[in-house]
């Protein structure tokens, strides 16, 4: 197994597999999601679900070794592939037309996504998750409003009722829908799915399907944000 690490391909392959358990992950999230535009209380049933019961924690944990070793390879793969580029940093062979910009700054957008991701840690993992897991039963907000770390519709409302914050999150969304359409099919590619047939087809089901999980985000802080503002109603 030592080529994962030592090859390039073994390294590609383990961006791959990592990518596309993320990708499964962000479906998994923003199907969630999509429950609190319908009901509050559903989805804050959701939430005590996924709390800090022993399966939680447990794909917690997997989900934090995906994102790290994801992010490990990516540095890894960027230099490397500098490296052999040498004089020439765009001299990338083979790159689909029309996704050249995201290609080139795959690295670049990992960073912003990675920054979104803390940032929306502080908003929500340290005030549900890491909260439970602390042994408390409610979390205090920034305005002294107490909350229980199961109330993840209050989390949204508040967290959202600032443009600031909505703002922030659909720049990080852009970030993400940029590195999606150019990972998911490049991790296609690695594993096999690299032939001229499906080459186009895949760069399509990337755009579609990237297209579908940010929108999914997208209209959940969108809505709260409007419903901050009275302009429709509270889930």
């Amino acid at each position: 197994m030592s080529w994962l690490v030592k090859s390039s391909i073994g390294r590609k392959v383990v961006m791959s597999v990592t990518g596309l358990a993320l990708i499964l992950f962000l479906t998994f999230h923003m199907s969630m999601n999509l429950v609190a535009l319908f009901s509050a209380e559903a989805y804050n049933m959701i939430c005590e679900f996924l709390g800090a019961n022993w399966y939680a924690l447990v794909a917690t944990v997997g989900l934090a070794a995906l994102f790290i070793a994801h992010i490990v390879y990516a540095f890894i793969l960027f230099y490397q592939n500098k490296k052999a580029r040498g004089n020439d940093p765009y001299a990338v062979p083979n790159r689909p037309r029309g996704i050249e910009w995201a290609s080139q700054n795959m690295l670049a957008l990992g960073v912003v996504v990675l920054g979104g991701l803390v940032l929306h840690m502080y908003h929500f993992w340290a005030k549900m998750q890491l909260v439970e897991i602390m042994g408390h039963h409610s979390t205090t907000l920034a305005d002294g409003t107490p909350i229980s770390p199961t109330d993840g519709a209050a989390l949204i409302q508040y967290t959202f009722n600032s443009p600031v914050n909505l703002v922030l999150y659909l720049v990080w969304l852009g970030a993400i829908w940029f590195h999606l359409t150019h990972g998911f099919w490049s991790a296609l590619q690695t594993i096999g799915w690299n032939n001229t047939l499906w080459q186009k087809r895949l760069e399509t089901a990337s755009n579609i399907f990237s297209t579908v999980i940010v929108l999914g985000f997208a209209v959940v802080i969108v809505y709260y944000y409007l419903a901050s503002l009275d302009v429709v109603p509270m889930p």
